[in-house]
């Protein structure tokens, strides 16, 4: 059984640890768990996997991202593989960074790649990953957002997220988008930081005894 993994972002080194990458980032980190290196071909750099008996064609489109669909469309015409077999792992804007969604359909979300390859494969029936990178940045900004890189305070989260990812697609192949949904959709939340009350002690609550300036806190 053959599945068609399509991670989205542009070729190039200057696009490499850029937001707009992450489906490729989750591919190439998927292909080096599994010791599998990518070679270029035509529209695609592409890679082959096995996981649990699945057979797993994993491409990075080198088409850039607004024509990704005709690399989506070749391969599925070249490995004879269903749509339904098919899952696109994408940036989105819409999940903070930490996120995943997993979905077995779908519309565009305004997406330039997601919305080529609906072109191409004649419509959204096919399941996506999408990876959350946020929306940090002022009105007309959105470009130069997607196509910069992680800041250093994100990274550690997003290869956590990447590893996520990974799993996500391994559990699509064995199981299948709906029930793999359950185990995947997950979002992340900021984690409150908590003080304890500060007990005073029986000196402290006669004299009115309080921290001295300048000693550090943590």
């Amino acid at each position: 059984m053959k599945y068609l993994i399509v991670g989205l972002g542009n070729p190039g080194a200057e696009y490499e640890n850029t937001r707009h990458n992450a489906g490729f980032m989750a591919l190439d980190l998927l292909a080096s768990r599994s010791g599998v290196s990518f070679e270029p071909a035509r529209y695609a750099q592409i890679a082959e996997m096995k996981h649990r008996g699945r057979r797993l064609i994993l491409i990075k489109p080198s088409t850039y991202m607004n024509l990704s669909g005709k690399a989506v469309r070749y391969w599925m015409q070249q490995e004879k593989i269903p749509l339904d077999h098919v899952l696109v792992v994408v940036d989105d804007l819409a999940l903070p960074v930490g996120s995943l969604r997993l979905r077995a359909k779908g519309a565009d979300a305004g997406h330039n790649g997601l919305k080529d390859i609906a072109a191409q494969v004649g419509g959204t029936n096919y399941a996506r990953l999408r990876i959350g990178i946020g929306s940090e940045f002022s009105k007309g900004h959105q470009v130069d957002f997607v196509l910069g890189e992680f800041p250093a305070e994100e990274r550690e989260l997003l290869k956590e997220t990447l590893e996520r990812a990974a799993d996500a697609v391994g559990l699509f192949a064995s199981i299948g988008a709906t029930r793999a949904m359950n185990q995947v959709n997950t979002s992340t939340k900021k984690k409150k930081e908590k003080t304890e009350p500060e007990t005073k002690t029986e000196g402290d609550k006669k004299t009115g005894n309080s921290p001295q300036a300048g000693t550090p806190c943590e």
